[in-house]
């Protein structure tokens, strides 16, 4: 029988060392990323535009464009696509975007008169608005600078125009030259490194384009099902909700889950309890299929995770960099989650298969 040896107060001593010195590295890494959060933000925008964007580039490349002409025709036709869907779509947006607010307010008002006048809980308007307005903190806490003060609209503008050159640029250069930097870092390697190097910047990339592709696929999916079934129940503002639902399933799982809430909602002020009920039962049905039968499938093994890490990853990127850190953190939890296997992977093939044990 294996001796198993009881670990010295020593060597106890060393251990929490070591974790003290791995905390105060990640504590000092968030600090930093906060105060990099623009350049990082727009760092990641630009990796996923660029994932997107690969496919196309590279059939520009083999026609005979060249590597700068083929980045830049692929950006001018994405900036010309959303354009185009922009023009045709904005008008209508502009004017019941401004009522989703108020369709909201409505309707929460009518959860506060249910809540307080009929419903088996023992609650006054005071409990509720304190609880309003502590959700309004929270979220306007997202909006709130490294330094803890409010993001002023002059700031706010400049940092999202930065960004925006920012990303461009590097979205630019990753689309031109992105293949090239990879082989260069990889021939920096030892030479019996590489081939892992490869693939794990393979998985990674795999990953991403994964991720990307699910994501717009569920969002149509979901926006066309809740769309129809408001349509169908005489609710208004359907289009914007489409909208919010389309773009809330690049952050799985709370994406659907908010723009389910906002359906109902919605649907509430603008067709009634019976109408809201419908929609609802839809909003819930459809997360269920996504999340059992859909999103396996679609994701393959972009996203095979359990929910719980990807919500674990979400709520931290919301905690710590607020609604940048939400949009960002799945596919960095992601796409460190299948380079961590690949890597796994890649040491028990080397290692070979383990002894045969009978019994």
């Amino acid at each position: 029988m294996q001796d198993r040896r009881i670990p010295t107060l020593t060597q106890l001593g060393r251990a929490s060392w070591q974790l003290i010195g791995v905390g105060i590295v990640v504590l000092a890494l968030i600090w930093l990323l906060g105060r990099l959060w623009v350049l990082v933000l727009a760092f990641a925008v630009a990796i996923l535009f660029a994932r997107a964007l690969a496919w196309p580039t590279r059939r520009l490349r083999s026609i005979g464009f060249p590597r700068s002409l083929a980045a830049l025709s692929a950006m001018v036709g994405l900036a010309a696509l959303l354009a185009g869907v922009l023009a045709l779509v904005v008008p209508e947006l502009a004017d019941e975007f401004d009522k989703v607010g108020d369709a909201v307010e409505d309707a929460l008002d009518d959860v506060e008169d249910w809540l307080v006048e009929d419903s088996p809980f023992d609650l006054d308007r005071t409990d509720i608005a304190e609880l309003r307005d502590r959700i309004t903190d929270a979220v306007s806490a997202g909006f709130e600078d490294s330094g803890g003060g409010f993001v002023s609209g002059a700031l706010l503008a400049f940092e999202i125009l930065t960004g925006l050159i920012l990303a461009t640029i590097t979205c630019f250069f990753m689309l031109k030259d992105g293949d090239r930097f990879r082989d260069r870092v990889v021939a920096s390697l030892r030479a019996d490194r590489r081939p892992l190097a490869l693939r794990l910047s393979d998985r990674a990339w795999t990953t991403l384009g994964g991720y990307l592709l699910g994501a717009a696929i569920l969002g149509v999916v979901e926006a066309l099902i809740l769309g129809a079934t408001m349509a169908l129940v005489g609710s208004a503002l359907v289009l914007p909700i489409m909208t919010i639902t389309f773009l809330a399933a690049f952050v799985p799982f709370a994406g659907a889950l908010v723009a389910g809430v906002l359906a109902v909602l919605v649907t509430l002020a603008t067709a009634g309890t019976g109408a809201a009920v419908v929609v609802a039962i839809v909003a819930i049905v459809v997360q269920q299929l996504d999340n059992d039968l859909l999103a396996p499938v679609i994701y393959g093994k972009s996203l095979s995770m359990h929910p719980l890490v990807i919500l674990a990853g979400l709520v931290a990127g919301a905690a710590l960099f607020g609604p940048g850190g939400a949009l960002i953190s799945v596919p960095v939890v992601a796409v460190g989650w299948n380079v961590a296997m690949e890597y796994r992977e890649e040491r028990e093939e080397r290692a070979g298969p383990g002894p045969d044990v009978t019994t």
